[in-house]
């Protein structure tokens, strides 16, 4: 049940006004988050900043649409599971990798390992041991990659607790 209501741009405070009509210059619409977040100008200007900056880190695309959909399966937002499904197919993620991820793993023990220690940034942070990172090493992971973890997870988090609070829910899909 929505809870909070998207804005039109002309309804939204200056600055998210500003932000909504750049979006809108450059594709053309805003999706239901991003004018729902439109209540906050700080909130959307920071989401709006902090997504574009995590489009640069080192991970392929897929694998970073694994650890989504393996952090969004523990936040428990449909809406984003939903949308890192759609995503991780079009990189190429196979149903199979798809239900791995979900649920925080892969085949490929060098994947398995970092989706494992991003549920574990997102549930456990203070678990996180020496040997944990000593362990991604191993796997050849480098310490930016490892650092961005903590950003992948963090824009989840985000995007996720945004939507259940506002209430944004997946639209039904055709029988």
């Amino acid at each position: 049940m929505r809870r909070l209501t998207p804005l039109d741009p002309a309804d939204a405070p200056e600055k998210s006004r500003e932000l909504l009509n750049d979006i809108i210059g450059r594709r053309g619409s805003v999706g239901e988050m991003v004018s729902t977040m439109a209540h906050s100008p700080a909130l959307l200007q920071g989401y709006l900043d902090f997504s574009r900056a995590m489009k640069r880190v080192k991970l392929p695309r897929a694998l970073s649409e694994k650890i989504s959909l393996a952090v969004q399966e523990w936040i428990g937002c449909g809406l984003c599971r939903q949308a890192h499904t759609e995503a991780g197919r079009a990189a190429g993620l196979s149903e199979a990798d798809i239900a791995l991820a979900r649920q925080g793993t892969s085949t490929d023990a060098r994947e398995a390992a970092l989706i494992a220690l991003a549920v574990r940034v997102l549930a456990e942070p203070s678990s996180i041991t020496d040997e944990d990172v000593a362990e991604l090493r191993s796997h050849g992971w480098s310490d930016r990659v490892i650092a961005e973890i903590v950003g992948i997870v963090t824009l989840n988090l985000l995007t996720g607790a945004f939507n259940l609070l506002a209430g944004l829910e997946p639209a039904e899909q055709p029988a």
